[in-house]
């Protein structure tokens, strides 16, 4: 017989929102592995409870060395409980790798539900919630931030991002950027905990906001792109979002007929104002509009 592995959501600021089941499988785990052992010892204490198996480190610097062991103990019966810093494993967290493992290996994998930043932080948003996608972190060198963002300019579900403090004001720049300084967004900052805070605002503002420092965890809901009706867009609008889809990768007659489609216009009338911008003078020419 295999063990199982169970994938345990932790609470992320206030301890009272652990689920009760949490309780019971940190008693009588065969293994607990914990992205760091110290915040699980206070989280037990917080709990009133004993972990009686044996306590391994589980996180990003040994994952991959960890995980055959893991799934071996798995193998041979053991039940094996994942529990990372707050919310759910394997979300923007260690996990994956073991979840794929075991599942590899035919063994059982459960989870007990727990809070999450990503759906607290929809809900709080007061944006759309009938469709989101999750992009986790976006990356630290800021072209290739820029890069990440463009390729998602014209997704029009709602976005949810992870981003640590210090960067935040960088990242909120460079949505206004891409999306638009009027695209709404809310900062979902400490959540659960005692300092919580949803600011809401077009990027442009949240950035300016930001950039006097902000501190904590934070998520990031920000506003899908519109939809917008046939003649809607104006052309330097048109040309921006060309601009956009090729400086993610796509080539640039690729780029206007998905323009064209979302729009909802002739592929002509937006190869037109691409030519237009191409050929204006001064500062509506190529340098311009970014386009060459």
């Amino acid at each position: 017989m295999t063990g199982t592995l169970v994938l345990a959501g932790t609470p992320i600021g206030d301890v009272a929102d652990a689920p009760p089941r949490l309780a019971a499988e940190l008693e009588t785990a065969d293994i607990v592995a914990a992205e760091d052992t110290r915040r699980l010892r206070r989280l037990t204490q917080a709990l009133g409870v004993h972990t009686t198996g044996r306590v391994v480190s589980y996180f990003e610097g040994n994952e991959s060395a960890r995980t055959p062991e893991l799934v071996e103990a798995l193998a041979g019966g053991a039940r094996v409980l994942l529990v990372t810093d707050a919310g759910m494993p394997s979300v923007s967290d260690p996990g994956y790798r073991l979840v794929a493992a075991a599942v590899e290996r035919d063994i059982k994998v459960t989870a007990v539900p727990g809070p999450s930043a990503v759906l607290t932080a929809l809900a709080l948003s007061g944006l759309p919630v009938d469709r989101f996608c999750f992009e986790g972190f976006l990356p630290r060198k800021a072209g290739e931030r820029l890069s990440r963002l463009r390729e998602v300019a014209g997704e029009r579900r709602t976005l949810v991002y992870f981003e640590a403090p210090h960067r935040l004001d960088d990242t909120l720049a460079a949505m206004a950027e891409v999306f638009g300084d009027e695209r709404r967004a809310a900062v979902c900052r400490e959540l659960t905990k005692t300092y919580e805070e949803v600011k809401r605002g077009g990027l442009g503002e949240l950035a300016r906001w930001a950039a006097e420092g902000v501190r904590g965890e934070i998520t990031i809901v920000v506003e899908g792109a519109p939809e917008p009706g046939p003649g809607e867009l104006d052309a330097d609008e048109l040309v921006r979002r060309v601009r956009v889809r090729e400086e993610a990768g796509e080539r640039r007659k690729e780029a206007i007929a998905a323009v064209a489609a979302e729009a909802g216009l002739p592929k002509r009338e937006v190869f037109d104002a691409v030519v237009a911008a191409k050929n204006a003078p001064a500062e509506g020419s190529a340098e311009g509009k970014g386009l060459s």
